[in-house]
């Protein structure tokens, strides 16, 4: 690939990604790796089409090929993404945060929780918890994760993103309800049942985080029903539940809500038409 320019890397890059991933995915693969690469933005990648690339950079172009034909996901690859307009570290500790947790996080604020007390539980990247805390900046903010590698890097993302959030080590499962009290309790715990895995991308399966993804068939509740228990001890007498929930299950949490006492429980679909977010009052 000696004397290649950034577009003939990138029609390279397609011809060996073709048969790896959709081709509507390959282009935007190949201009993330070249931002990355020659630290540029959008506009400058754009006017440096036909500027060659050096020795250096071709080298670590390849190497980053490779990792795309072992179904590493571009977002491991280079080290962060965005996230509600911020930019989030991520590795292989933490799950890459998605578009539809954008949504949840928008009806979240919309809701104006303006200096209340939150609570994010299975924060992972500290996506939800960074993001509410830059766009409700009197909002009192915590986190909690099991992991003590994720924690690791949610603290990291918010002390580069210049965010106060409190961060704790948690097993949910396994914790009881203290005296804290929070207005809003958010989750988007692990809601992926055994059976769905079959469905699912490779470079999901084989390199994101499983604890933060799976459930058991015979629980597929177990997450969100524990967070609705400690919520009627934890939250306030107004307070609110807002989840990320699996697409099919959501009669199933409305009734399980209902049983526990929430009121107004409403679901939300998503952008691309999928039931994905809950929220409960107590």
């Amino acid at each position: 690939m000696s004397g290649t320019t950034i577009q003939q890397f990138t029609s390279k890059l397609q011809s060996a990604l073709k048969n790896h991933y959709p081709e509507l995915e390959i282009r935007p693969m190949a201009k993330l790796l070249l931002q990355h690469v020659l630290k540029a933005d959008n506009t400058q990648l754009l006017m440096m089409g036909n500027e060659l690339l050096d020795a250096k950079q071709l080298h670590q172009l390849e190497a980053y090929i490779e990792q795309l034909r072992h179904n590493i996901p571009i977002q491991y690859i280079i080290g962060s993404t965005e996230f509600y307009e911020l930019e989030f570290l991520v590795n292989p500790s933490v799950l890459i945060p998605r578009p539809e947790t954008e949504e949840l996080v928008q009806w979240i604020i919309n809701d104006h929780h303006a200096g209340k007390r939150l609570l994010d539980i299975g924060t992972g990247s500290g996506c939800i918890a960074i993001s509410l805390k830059a766009n409700i900046p009197n909002a009192d903010i915590s986190a909690w994760d099991i992991s003590e590698e994720a924690l690791k890097t949610a603290k990291n993302n918010a002390l580069r993103l210049n965010q106060n959030v409190k961060f704790q080590l948690v097993d949910v499962l396994n914790h009881v309800s203290d005296e804290d009290k929070y207005d809003v309790i958010v989750s988007n715990p692990p809601y992926v049942r055994e059976l769905e895995k079959k469905m699912m991308e490779a470079n999901v399966l084989e390199h994101e985080p499983e604890t933060a993804l799976f459930v058991s068939d015979n629980d597929p509740l177990v997450f969100y029903r524990t967070i609705a228990q400690l919520g009627q001890h934890m939250l306030t007498a107004d307070g609110i539940l807002y989840f990320e929930i699996n697409e099919y299950l959501a009669a199933e949490m409305t009734s399980m809500l209902d049983k526990l006492g929430y009121k107004n429980i409403e679901c939300r679909k998503d952008l691309n038409g999928k039931d994905r977010m809950m929220k409960a009052k107590k």
